[in-house]
């Protein structure tokens, strides 16, 4: 389960592939996905130093059993990012998931075909058993792509993100095993 492409889907024309976060091109992916229309559900704009930490940490995530970050590449194009981390939820260690497609690319099913090929990721590489998302119930797309991607509605849960920040999110959630 680690194949790093997707196959090709007649709503998504195109190579998609994963590869590490990295340098340059990661801190880009992340100044392009920084405005109001994409940090809308994610609690708003970050600082110039808000970003470069993240990238950091991204950067830092190197242990597959703990999560990893990726560029989403189309056709060699950055065109977003997904990833999965360690989550406690519930009593419980589960990995959480996020993805982002940069405008220009979206609505085209991409999103769903780097979730799956991250959810792979995690379950080829990964010790847990769960992939969550948490995606705010008002977040009709990331919902959707949820939803598409096989994920199961466990139900509305109360959510903080960015840390301090409390949300509505619908708590979605994929096996990786079996």
């Amino acid at each position: 389960m680690t194949n790093d492409t997707a196959p090709d889907a007649p709503d998504a024309p195109g190579s998609l592939a994963l590869a590490p976060w990295c340098g340059e091109r990661g801190l880009e992916v992340l100044r392009r996905q920084n405005t109001a229309e994409l940090t809308e559900h994610l609690g708003g704009v970050e600082s110039g130093e808000q970003v470069r930490r993240r990238h950091e940490r991204y950067l830092a995530m190197t242990d597959a059993s703990v999560g990893r970050m990726f560029l989403l590449l189309l056709d060699g194009e950055a065109a977003g990012s997904v990833g999965y981390w360690r989550h406690a939820w519930e009593g419980r260690e589960v990995y959480e998931t996020g993805y982002a497609v940069l405008p220009e690319f979206q609505g085209r099913g991409l999103a769903v075909r780097a979730l799956l090929l991250c959810a792979r990721r995690a379950a080829g590489e990964g010790v847990l058993e769960w992939l969550h998302a948490f995606p705010s119930v008002r977040h009709e797309a990331s919902n959707a792509v949820c939803r598409r991607a096989g994920f199961e509605l466990v139900g509305e849960v109360a959510f903080e993100y960015p840390p301090g920040h409390r949300i509505r999110s619908n708590n979605w959630r994929l096996a990786l095993a079996g």
